[in-house]
């Protein structure tokens, strides 16, 4: 039996600590998945709905991106997988009733979970201007408000498209088109704020920014170094990857400032010895500094160039560009400075060098650890400088796996959502519809928030997600969001992004993953890219929560034909009541869908071509892969100061918070805490359990506080401390970013702790 949703907030700044885990999985995964499952869905509906995730005729989870095997399990999901579809597939629903008896002002108030634990979202609802309720619309007036001010907007360009990386190919492919007709590259998404630096430095130094492995070249790896990743909770069906491959002989490196359960054993819940025992992942184990990963990779390369014999020269030779250069820095590599920046000790480093110069096939994997500093850009070009030095790129068993958080988040970008669109995309584009796309760059996340602050975007119209509790400097970015003349999401669940509203706003509520798309033609399916660049089918099973909602492609046709009218000659409404004809656009515009849905048809569907893995060839300004040769850079700590990063808990996808615990680190029943090191704490008189309020220091000497927060002993790495968001996105300046990409640099917060008032 479903049960109903909280009716008050809980307490989440009091919790209990208990010693942390040294495990992930087994049976307590499972008691807890079938727990909350049965909590959002009831028995029946759980066990026919979860049988049907990343099956080959099922549907793709909504939660992270990781690919499928070939060879599938009955139960393919994880823990935090069953938790996604489980809140998708919830029986509870917001209705108009909900919003009559809860003001905006009462659900700005809320916390996440308590907005997001009501359910799916019912009917579409306006928020007129001057007004403290949602109130129902209709579609047609709904879509009538967007064509009002977006068609009162003085240019194009005043207008902001967001998009989640749970949009659908076909959906994002639409809403790219419909955006560049209206006349703007306007398109930020999630990557801008998580793969950003990744796209950015591979897209340099191999011709391609996105992974060059797939699942079948960890299986064959000697090594694999996981760097700045926690997949116990953020990928969690990698760890069966790691299993496989530790199996078939694989050493595994995990370099990261906190120990994490999953990368220290992977109790298996789908095998006996899985359920006993588990397999140990981590053969050895790094505790580097935050920010620390470019000097170790640098001193690597240092160490390898001096071994003799340990360079692929002839790889080097025939398919590399500014070997000499990056050599010249590399060479300069010091024990001390990296000593100091990684602190790590010096028989680590060389116990990993041995690792790798042991190793014929080494992979390396990372996600937000080293995607969200200052100088994330030079220090995964860095990592590519690590592989390229032994041949490790373009050969089975061997490459770079960025692991992407959100599914089809890559295949969003491949769509087109993208603020900074390659001219090649253009001119397909414009080649199929006929129509000349704009070619000025549009705006990133962080740029988008700037321009609603300073009142040069008006509109701001989100395809999912929850942009304000996603961004960083949440205080300025609200009050950019009030700025807007309109802002719209289109959404299953409530957030706290429609309480942070414009003048006017709009929630458009639409059907999930998990449910029947039935148009004109008959039932449709979607398609999604995942982490290793397969794109798949995903066909929804259950009916949908309410009559009316509208598919992600239906509301983006109609809007289009509401706004562009009757004279536009894209077939918007048959590509609403058909998307095997939006497919074949796709095909005749995106490299590499060529017959998409005969293709597609195919069970598992198929991967997209990868020149540097497929032929070792690498589409580069050089026509070569890259090295390149950055000065080092870590981030330097003013004395009786600490290095926040920013992390989930083990109960929370991005920003959905699906309950109070972080039952790997031992937290339970809150989430303003703050880890730190017993060390650290001892230094600066912070006593366990105390309560601090966390201060970030940043140049512009504009304070950003964030109060009220327990502080746990934690074994982070000396001058670090972990804490998690979107609660501490307050602290992330938004002009704090990543050089080249523009990524929030969530990773690096200098922080000072002051005791709390409340303590």
């Amino acid at each position: 039996m479903a049960t109903k949703p909280p009716q008050g907030d809980p307490v989440q700044d009091a919790p209990t600590v208990a010693e942390r885990k040294r495990a992930a999985a087994g049976l307590p995964a499972i008691g807890h998945t079938l727990r909350m499952a049965h909590q959002q869905m009831g028995v029946k509906r759980t066990a026919l709905t979860l049988l049907s995730v990343n099956q080959k005729d099922g549907f793709d989870c909504p939660g992270c991106a990781w690919p499928e095997p070939e060879h599938r399990h009955k139960a393919e999901f994880c823990e935090n997988g069953a938790k996604a579809v489980a809140e998708e597939a919830t029986l509870r629903r917001v209705t108009p009733e909900f919003f009559a008896a809860h003001p905006v002002s009462d659900l700005a108030r809320r916390s996440g979970y308590w907005l997001g634990q009501q359910g799916r979202l019912t009917h579409p609802m306006y928020l007129p201007e001057g007004a403290d309720h949602y109130e129902p619309v209709s579609w047609e007036r709904a879509f009538g408000i967007v064509a009002e001010e977006l068609t009162a907007l003085s240019s194009p360009d005043e207008a902001v498209f967001y998009t989640s990386g749970r949009t659908s190919n076909e959906a994002a492919f639409l809403y790219q088109l419909f955006a560049r007709k209206l006349g703007t590259n306007n398109l930020p998404d999630c990557s801008n704020m998580c793969h950003e630096s990744s796209g950015s430095a591979l897209s340099e130094t191999i011709g391609v920014g996105k992974g060059s492995v797939l699942l079948e070249d960890l299986y064959r790896a000697d090594l694999i170094v996981v760097a700045g990743q926690n997949p116990g909770t953020n990928h969690p069906r990698m760890l069966s990857a790691l299993e496989k491959a530790k199996a078939n002989g694989a050493r595994v490196v995990s370099v990261n400032p906190l120990p994490e359960a999953g990368l220290e054993r992977f109790k298996n819940p789908q095998t006996p010895k899985g359920l006993a025992t588990g397999t140990t992942l981590t053969d050895l184990f790094l505790q580097i500094r935050i920010g620390g990963d470019q000097a170790l990779f640098r001193l690597l390369n240092k160490l390898i160039l001096d071994t003799p014999g340990a360079v692929d020269e002839e790889f080097v030779r025939e398919h590399t560009h500014g070997f000499e250069e990056f050599a010249e820095a590399a060479r300069t590599a010091d024990w001390d400075e990296t000593l100091t920046a990684t602190g790590l000790a010096r028989e680590d480093v060389e116990r990993f060098l041995r690792m790798v110069l042991n190793s014929e096939r080494i992979v390396v994997c990372w996600a937000m650890g080293l995607t969200q500093h200052k100088h994330s850009v030079p220090m995964i070009r860095e990592v590519v400088n690590f592989l390229l030095l032994r041949g490790n790129i373009g050969r089975p068993g061997a490459g770079v796996c960025p692991v992407r958080g959100h599914s089809n988040v890559q295949g969003d970008r491949t769509m087109g959502i993208f603020e900074r669109p390659a001219p090649a995309f253009l001119d397909a584009l414009e080649k199929e519809f006929g129509f000349a796309p704009p070619r000025r760059h549009g705006y990133d996340v962080v740029r988008a928030i700037r321009a609603l602050r300073d009142g040069e975007a008006k509109v701001f119209f989100a395809m999912g997600g929850n942009f304000v509790s996603a961004s960083p400097d949440t205080e300025v970015t609200e009050a950019a969001m009030r700025r807007a003349r309109l802002t719209v999401h289109v959404s299953t669940k409530l957030n706290r992004s429609h309480a942070v509203t414009g003048a006017r706003a709009l929630i458009l509520p639409t059907l999930g993953r998990t449910e029947r798309d039935l148009q004109a033609s008959g039932e449709q399916f979607v398609t999604v890219e995942d982490s290793m660049g397969m794109v798949h089918a995903s066909r929804g099973r259950l009916e949908p929560a309410s009559p009316h909602l509208l598919s992600e492609p239906a509301i983006v046709c109609r809007l289009a034909r509401r706004v562009l009218g009757a004279q536009d000659d894209v077939p918007w409404e048959e590509f609403e009541k058909d998307y095997a004809t939006v497919r074949d656009r796709i095909a005749r515009v995106v490299p590499g869908f060529e017959d998409f849905n005969a293709r597609v048809a195919r069970p598992g569907g198929f991967a997209l071509p990868h020149a540097p893995r497929d032929e070792r060839r690498f589409p580069t300004a050089t026509g070569k892969a890259n090295f390149t040769a950055a000065p080092v850079e870590y981030p330097r700590l003013p004395e009786g100061r600490l290095l926040l990063q920013t992390l989930r808990s083990h109960d929370q996808y991005n920003t959905t918070i699906y309950g109070l615990d972080d039952r790997y680190r031992g937290i339970r029943n809150g989430r303003r805490v703050v880890l730190v090191n017993p060390g650290d704490a001892q230094e600066l008189k912070l006593a366990d359990g105390s309560y601090v309020d966390l201060v970030s220091e940043w140049k512009d000497g504009v304070e950003r506080r964030a109060p009220g927060f327990r502080v746990v002993h934690y074994p982070t790495a000396r001058g670090c401390a972990a804490a998690y968001y979107p609660e501490t996105n307050v602290l992330v300046p938004l002009d704090a970013t990543a050089d080249v990409s523009n990524t929030p640099a969530s990773k690096s917060v200098v922080v000072r702790l002051e005791q709390s008032a409340t303590d």
